[in-house]
């Protein structure tokens, strides 16, 4: 039963403190016992030791302080006052004051003894009182119906124990509550009433962690959303939807919601502020930069040439930047590339610093004349252009995979069929799981469709489907609806098929690393490549023969192409130098192979003379680096040579302009000397960086081999076999915004990616 109303009087010293301090620990003496639920042994210690005391001190305490002033809190501090905050008033703070009235069908406590008025404490809006003998009394949790100790004659529990019960999380079904409506300790869910309801009642007060406070910034609130209109590829359109622009207003009415104009303007304005620190690298970069050329097409007919570039910092990282995106209006013409590689070195400032470029289509004789009379004109053609132009690794293995599958269309079709027969059908699955396991098929290839845009799709579904195929020539016993399986000849072009798809396969999966990889890598996958495919042409199978000619033609394009490019990097790799070159050569070649071999030898001593007598411009970070490693250090007489006037960085540079035979022994040197050990994870990149004051003029020649770049696509689309091509919503903006959107979506996201090489290991012999 509804106790009644007492009159409200100002609160006791006692009460003043529990309101302060509850979410404070509680002495000792005032804690309560917990009979029930796991809790009797936990708590019954407890009340033994405490409760015989808290009675007089509870008298003791009122009498103590009443004739002291009370005290109010207001925000975070204690303000004197002359007695307690009426109900209805808010305080100032980061908290608000809440004291909500008891509805008339809950039980409450009875007046305390000793005290003067009600108790207002929050639990009870948690708990009932109930009579379980005569001068006992408990409090049961209305959620979880637990039972706890309040009263036993004279003794009073408190109410410790019942706030933790609810704020702590002991109460499942509260704990249930705050997990799914997040919301905080001593938070009630919305349901109940007065506690952020909709009924002004006022309520009680409790200590919260408070948010920190962030003032509403306009501009700050336009930069992010251009930052997520570039991230996340969203349309600009999209600030004008009336969707969005009523979540922004239900967010922050004072926000004045841009338009399509402005936020065009904002994402241009982010693209330009990221510009500037990319062109403070480039202008640092202490070698060469190589390009890539990645020509979309669009439905207007006209092209995007998209160009990165790639570079070695002088923190010896490798990086990789989206630098333009060109819209070239004739993208069939034999101008195209050149007038896309001029415009990025014009906006660059990189005349003089293109080592390479790397295309994803072959060009005809014209077009390559073109690019190089282009570049010849402020750029120098490193061994006559020979290195100038290379094609795309992985354009190159996507074209031979489909060719391939080109050759067995039909069986291939047969496959696919019977693969979706499967799929498609939970009762043909069923059926078809049932009789693996009867014959007892060991595979645990699992059957997928193929996307026919991605080729690697194509090959998985393949490969598990021939080592399930005696599955597939049963399935027709259990399954009658089952027809048209492949045959056991169908079975054998498709293991033939992904026997060499698979080499294709390997090396395509180097270029998805999440890191650069480095150019020496590829002519060990280049090779090899080669030299099976030179085996099997020779085949005395006809159908191996047949399908391995088509695929030794396509790529024999590609390696005769990138050969020289290839070999000088490795020839850069110490655990292989020319020996590498030397070996597979031979393999290849057979008794034509010196020849090659010897095109490569003067191909790289070559180089490297053109290194020495044309020497780097001293950037600022070469220079920073040349002072701080050797012209920096104090001599023995405790001064600095290079601030004596001596000139020792020019006297350096004159050096090398000068001493070709003593720079070309640099070369013989290294060549010379034994070979590394071949370990697993070789950082041949930090390698060169330790040795750079050994190798002073190869180091950086090797800086900028290593950085070819063999793909001219990200590795999401190394697998594609389509051509990319520009959407219809992008094709609809300037080609400036579309620039801008995108080289800010590249610059954005590799901005905190961590492009540190891997250490270099040299325990595990491979």
């Amino acid at each position: 039963m509804a106790t009644p109303e007492t009159p409200v009087t100002p609160a006791t010293p006692t009460e003043n403190h529990e309101m302060v301090h509850e979410h404070e620990m509680i002495p000792e003496h005032e804690m309560g016992h917990e009979h029930e639920m796991g809790h009797e042994h936990d708590m019954s210690h407890e009340l033994d030791m405490g409760h015989e005391h808290e009675m007089g001190h509870e008298h003791e305490m009122m009498h103590e302080h009443e004739m002291v002033e009370h005290e109010i809190v207001l925000g975070n501090e204690m303000v004197p006052g002359n007695g307690m905050v009426q109900d209805y008033e808010m305080i100032p703070g980061n908290e608000m004051v809440l004291a909500e009235p008891q509805p008339n069908n809950v039980e409450t406590p009875e007046t305390q003894p000793g005290k003067h008025r009600k108790k207002k404490s929050i639990v009870w809006e948690h708990f009932t009182i109930e009579n379980v003998a005569v001068g006992t009394r408990r409090a049961q949790c209305k959620k979880c119906k637990q039972s706890f100790a309040y009263s036993t004659g004279s003794k009073v529990a408190g109410t410790s124990h019942l706030k933790r019960h609810i704020a702590k999380g002991s109460c499942p079904v509260v704990l249930r509550n705050q997990q799914n409506d997040q919301l905080t300790p001593y938070s009630a869910p919305p349901k109940m009433t007065g506690y952020g309801g909709s009924n002004g009642a006022p309520k009680r007060r409790y200590r919260t962690a408070s948010t920190p406070y962030v003032a509403f910034d306009p501009d700050r609130c336009r930069q992010e959303i251009s930052k997520m209109i570039i991230m996340h590829d969203y349309p600009l359109h999209m600030v004008e939807h009336p969707g969005f622009l009523t979540f922004v207003q239900n967010l922050q009415p004072r926000f004045d919601m841009v338009s399509f104009n402005t936020v065009q303007g904002d994402c241009v304005a982010t693209y330009l502020r990221e510009k500037q620190a990319i062109q403070k690298v480039i202008e640092g970069v202490p070698g060469w930069i190589c390009l890539t050329l990645d020509m979309w097409s669009s439905h207007h007919t006209v092209g995007y040439v998209f160009i990165t570039g790639q570079y070695v910092d002088s923190e010896w990282k490798i990086h990789r930047k989206i630098l333009n995106v060109i819209m070239e209006p004739y993208p069939d013409s034999e101008m195209a590339f050149s007038h896309a590689v001029a415009a990025c070195l014009s906006d660059w400032s990189m005349e003089g610093k293109l080592f390479s470029v790397t295309i994803n289509q072959p060009l005809g004789d014209a077009a390559i004349d073109n690019l190089r009379a282009l570049l010849s004109v402020k750029n120098p053609l490193v061994l006559n252009g020979q290195l100038l132009v290379g094609n795309c690794l992985a354009r190159t293995l996507s074209s031979i995979a489909q060719d391939a599958f080109k050759v067995v269309q039909g069986t291939v079709k047969k496959v696919r069929d019977s693969v979706k027969y499967v799929k498609t059908s939970e009762s043909h699955e069923e059926k078809f799981i049932e009789l693996k396991q009867q014959l007892q098929v060991p595979s645990t290839k699992m059957l997928t469709l193929d996307d026919r845009t991605q080729w690697n799709t194509t090959y998985e579904m393949l490969l598990a489907a021939t080592e399930l195929k005696e599955v597939f020539s049963c399935l027709d016993a259990l399954d009658p609806d089952f027809k048209d399986a492949p045959s056991l000849e169908d079975w054998k072009q498709v293991e033939t098929l992904c026997t060499y798809l698979k080499i294709f396969f390997d090396t395509a999966n180097l270029l998805t690393a999440p890191t650069i990889p480095t150019t020496n890598t590829f002519f060990h996958e280049a090779w090899k490549i080669q030299l099976e495919l030179a085996r099997a042409a020779a085949s005395e199978d006809p159908f191996t023969s047949r399908l391995t000619k088509m695929m030794q033609e396509m790529f024999d394009n590609y390696w005769k192409s990138c050969c020289l490019m290839l070999a000088i990097a490795v020839v850069m790799d110490p655990r292989f130098k020319m020996k590498l070159v030397e070996f597979s050569f031979s393999k290849i070649y057979g008794e034509e192979a010196a020849a090659y071999v010897k095109t490569v030898e003067e191909g790289i001593h070559e180089l490297f003379n053109e290194y020495v007598s044309l020497p780097l411009p001293l950037t600022p970070t070469y220079v920073e680096e040349v002072n701080g490693s050797a012209m920096g250090q104090e001599d023995g007489q405790g001064f600095d040579a290079s601030c004596n006037g001596l000139g020792l960085t020019d006297f350096d540079v004159y050096i090398m302009e000068t001493s070709s035979q003593q720079s070309r022994s640099e070369l013989d040197q290294y060549l010379e000397e034994s070979l590394l050990p071949r370990v697993h994870e070789f950082d041949v990149v930090g390698w060169w960086k330790l040795n750079r004051m050994k190798y002073p003029t190869l180091s950086k020649m090797a800086r900028d081999i290593l950085s070819v770049p063999v793909s001219t696509v990200t590795a999401d689309s190394i697998f594609s076999t389509v051509s990319k091509e520009m959407d219809h919503y992008r094709c609809s903006l300037r080609p400036e915004t579309v620039e801008a959107l995108i080289c800010a979506k590249d610059w954005l996201q590799n901005a905190s990616i961590d492009t540190s090489p891997v250490p270099i290991k040299m325990e595990v012999p491979i």
